[in-house]
């Protein structure tokens, strides 16, 4: 069964700079949700993941600024905004 993301994150207009993504683990994944599991998983110390089979959990989303957007890219943005702010606390 498919989990689909309701959260609000996915009408958030930072979403419009990803790549556009039709392939792989990552189609079709809530960019929000890879946003916040990179920001997690660098604030609790977690490697950065290499490739998007750490999306494979994630909840889907088609809908706004998440629609066809780079989900594995949103993570690893996710990830430096989570250095950074680790890094200012």
């Amino acid at each position: 069964m498919k989990i689909i993301c309701k959260q609000g994150h996915r009408r958030n207009q930072m979403f419009e700079v990803l790549p556009e993504n039709q392939g792989q683990t990552g189609r079709h994944k809530c960019a929000g949700c890879a946003y916040d599991l990179g920001k997690w998983h660098a604030m609790i110390g977690v490697p950065k993941a290499s490739d998007d089979g750490v999306l494979a959990d994630l909840a889907e989303s088609q809908a706004s600024y998440v629609r066809h957007k780079d989900a594995f890219t949103a993570y690893l943005m996710g990830y430096e905004h989570g250095l950074k702010l680790q890094n200012v606390a």
